[in-house]
């Protein structure tokens, strides 16, 4: 029996919300999402670029501070709120969720990493901080290690998988779930190397 597409009987009001697959048969909010997350993650090393090319050690240590402050901020907000909120949610909940949180941090995330680390080690060096014999520094260059190892090594291939599945006519709900936490449990303890690494650079800063 044909529907009846009178106001009294329309689609919305049978709950059936039609979607219309996007690139690779992703949601098509999903390109979208990416382009905005490329288009702000391409200024951080933009602005690293302008700094070391004018040799402006004010406008690197705004990088550094602007890059590494926001970076650690999303790691502990997604440790101590998303994680609670995430755990809270049905399956399908968290899918919906990792759908719109994933390519939104996929390329900001990597590019405030990167130009936190690089424009740290610069300025170190502008100010005579970076003796690699300093326990300090040993230490700060591990922690460095350990948190480019976590997001280049495991928070960026999880995000390529789940683009991955997203992309499957009948992708896996409870992988692309799985995976989705798995990345906010990484940012809670990327937080917890980031509160250390702040503690090292104080500590270079006054000393």
């Amino acid at each position: 029996m044909a529907l009846d597409k009178g106001p009294g009987n329309t689609v919305a009001q049978l709950g059936a919300r039609p979607v219309e697959p996007g690139p690779a048969g992703m949601p098509p909010y999903t390109g979208r999402l990416l382009a905005w997350s490329f288009a702000i993650g391409v200024i951080p090393p933009i602005v690293l670029i302008a700094a070391l090319s004018t040799k402006s050690l004010f406008l690197l240590d705004y990088v550094h501070v602007i890059t590494g402050g926001t970076w650690t901020g999303f790691d502990v907000f997604m440790g101590v709120v998303m994680s609670r909120i995430m755990r809270s949610l049905e399956i399908q909940q968290r899918v919906e969720v990792a759908k719109r949180l994933t390519p939104t941090t996929f390329f900001i995330l990597p590019s405030l990493a990167a130009v936190a680390i690089t424009s740290g080690i610069y300025l170190a060096q502008s100010l005579g901080k970076f003796d690699l014999s300093s326990p300090w520094i040993i230490a700060a260059g591990i922690v460095v290690l350990i948190l480019a190892a976590q997001g280049f090594g495991v928070f960026m291939p999880n995000g390529v998988r789940i683009f991955i599945e997203l992309a499957k006519l009948k992708p896996d709900t409870s992988k692309i779930a799985r995976l989705n936490m798995r990345n906010i449990r990484l940012a809670g303890s990327q937080a917890v190397f980031q509160v250390i690494i702040i503690l090292i650079m104080a500590h270079l800063a006054i000393y």
